[in-house]
This record gives structure tokens, C-alpha cells and sequence, in this order.
């Protein structure tokens, strides 16, 4: 409900509010990355709207107690705040994903309990199933997210060219002579989008295959038209498994990889 009332107010001229569920794996590989975050399957309820977004200062300070950025006689600041110690207390997280003017995304992960009540766990995995060759241009302004693509790809055999966005990319790319196979990006970024990139590098790379991965939901995206509906996409976070899979599968052109 908070969360709710958080994406009305984000959106004073009207928008869309939208409100998803799913299954999760989050793996050791994700784990890692997230202190105090258990492998396993999870309950995923994802909360979206098309407001006025936030900045990377206001994200990191959102699930503080009595921080608000409503005026004085409209919040408390202790919302989010509240929402925030529900969710640890039953096991769970809770992550934000926004950019400024790009609404936002929160996802909360509730750890998955089969009819008995136990904790349904999974067993750490290692894709070494979904081998793969290739040179790959991984692009992701987040230095996290960009550094767990990264070794997850690079241990399963592809060569990764890394950036941290559109313009870092292009510039990496202007005298760059070898192969390139496929372009992963993340698709809102600052400067240059995963949409406009993938544009540009279309002129030096024809047939060039792309892969794009959001914290927002692709249901979002499309919606926002932010990407077009039926491109490649991935949804963060992702597992080991399921980036290699997706990877494989667009290389290829297989299907239920």
C-alpha cells in the first residue's frame, strides 16, 4: 500500500502504476553481490510507475527513517522506512531501480516456502552447461552489475569488452578491429541509452546482435517505450544460469535453451 501511495505521488499529472509477481532463483553468483542476501527461490512483487523517477543520492537514502522528499505536510519519511523492516523480518529485500524522469521500479524478495512452511533452497550452480565463444561488449553504468556480468561470461569462455556507458563504449569501439558478436546493455543510462547505442554501433557492426538487461520490468520498458516489445531482454537481477542461457540463446537463435 505504501508503496502504492509513493507512485501516486510520483505522478501528480497521472501515469501508470504497475504491480507484478514472480518466481525467482537468486543464485550464489547474485548472493555475493548483495550482503546479507541467501541463495534461493523467492516470491518477487515488483511495484512500478512512470513518475518523476530519483537520482543515485536520493536512491541511496530512501529507506531511511524520517527521510522524505515530500513536503513537510505530506510525508514522514517513515514509510518506506517501515516497509523496509517488514521485509527483513520476514527474510526478505527490498531494491529500488530509477533513473531521473524515468519513473521507478521497486522489487521486494520474499523468501519461497513450500506447504509445510520450509524455506525451498537451491543448490549452487554453476552454468558450465551453457559454455559459450564469442565476443561480447558488456555495457552497464552500475560498476556491481557490470563487474558480475562480466565474470559470470568470462567463465563460461566468451571475450567481454567492458564499459561503463554509451559514450566509454563508442569510444572503445572507434578503433577496435576484431569481431564483435553480441552488445549487452543495460537500456536506461546516463547520456546514451541501450537503444541508442545499439543504433550506433549497428553503422560499424552490421547484424550485430543485442541483449538488453533493466532493474525495470520489460513490461515496463516496452510500455514506456523506452525499447520496442519483442527485443532481446533480460530482467536484473539474473542468475549465472539464466544470463549465460539468454546469452547462448541469442547468439544462437536457439529457443528454450
Amino acid at each position: 500500500m505504501n508503496l502504492g501511495v509513493n507512485a501516486r505521488d510520483a505522478m501528480p499529472d497521472g501515469g501508470t502504476l504497475t504491480i507484478e509477481t514472480d518466481i525467482v532463483d537468486l543464485d550464489e553468483h547474485y548472493a555475493e553481490q548483495r550482503p546479507g542476501v541467501a541463495p534461493g527461490a523467492y516470491a518477487m512483487i515488483c511495484v512500478s510507475d512512470t513518475g518523476c523517477g530519483m537520482d543515485r543520492d536520493t536512491m541511496e537514502r530512501i529507506f531511511e527513517p524520517f527521510f522524505t522528499t515530500k513536503a513537510k505536510d505530506k510525508g514522514t519519511g517513515l514509510g518506506l522506512a517501515t516497509s523496509y523492516g517488514i521485509i527483513k523480518q520476514h527474510g526478505g529485500n527490498i531494491w529500488v531501480y530509477s533513473e531521473p524522469g524515468q519513473g521507478a521500479t521497486f522489487k521486494i524478495y520474499l523468501p519461497l516456502a513450500a506447504a509445510d512452511g520450509t524455506l525451498i533452497t537451491t543448490a549452487a550452480m554453476e552454468p558450465d552447461d551453457v559454455r559459450g565463444s564469442g565476443t561480447i561488449l558488456l555495457v552497464e553504468d552500475n560498476e556491481q552489475g557490470r563487474d558480475l556480468a562480466n565474470t559470470i561470461l568470462r567463465r563460461q569462455g566468451y571475450t567481454v569488452i567492458a564499459a561503463a556507458d554509451g559514450r566509454e563504449a563508442l569510444a572503445v569501439m572507434e578503433n577496435y578491429e576484431g569481431p564483435l558478436h553480441l552488445l549487452l546493455t543495460d537500456v536506461v543510462m546516463p547520456g546514451m541509452s541501450g537503444s541508442d547505442l545499439s543504433a550506433r554501433l549497428a553503422v560499424q557492426f552490421p547484424g550485430l546482435k543485442v541483449l538488453y538487461m533493466s532493474g525495470y520490468t520489460e513490461n515496463v520498458i516496452s510500455h514506456c517505450g523506452v525499447v520496442n516489445a519483442g527485443v532481446n531482454f533480460i530482467q536484473k537481477p539474473f542468475s549465472g544460469q539464466s544470463l549465460t542461457v539468454k546469452v547462448r540463446q541469442v547468439l544462437t537463435g536457439e529457443e528454450g535453451v
